[in-house]
């Protein structure tokens, strides 16, 4: 059995659907359709009762959504959802629900709820462009692009 560590969580074995590989750089392991592990880890981490917070990070990050964009979702600051992650603070049980269910309604293919991901995505992608400096080099040496 094979220790899965790659998704981030502890307590995963795999009896299989992984190759051992010998590598110039040393021993290598290939899952076999990691995307599929990936889906059947969360449907299993959304049925427990209760999630680590390594399991909420997982939960979250299948979605791919940033610690910002989710506490955006749930009316916190991206600090506190790490916090949560690292289990220096305990996952409201609310939020533990809603993630589980913003998880089953999304792998169940409700447009809708990637639509709002996709949304809160873009929110994060758009604030990270308006953090840029952009620098242009001109005859006058390196200024701002907007004052080129």
């Amino acid at each position: 059995m094979l220790k899965y560590t790659g998704c981030g969580l502890r307590n995963v074995w795999l009896q299989n659907g992984y190759a051992k590989k010998k590598t110039p750089y040393g021993d290598a392991v290939a899952i076999q359709n990691a995307e599929g592990l990936h889906r059947a880890l969360a449907k299993a981490i959304t049925r427990k009762p209760k999630m680590t917070g390594a399991e909420f990070r997982f939960i979250r990050k299948e979605l791919d959504l940033s610690q910002a964009a989710l506490g955006r979702m749930f009316g916190f600051e991206a600090q506190t959802i790490a916090l949560w992650e690292k289990n220096r603070q305990r996952v409201p049980k609310l939020a533990d629900r809603m993630l589980r269910l913003i998880y089953r309604e999304d792998a169940e293919g409700n447009v809708k709820i990637r639509e709002l991901i996709d949304r809160e995505n873009d929110l994060d992608r758009i604030s990270h462009e308006t953090d840029k400096m952009i620098f242009v080099d001109t005859a006058r040496g390196w200024v701002p692009k907007a004052a080129a």
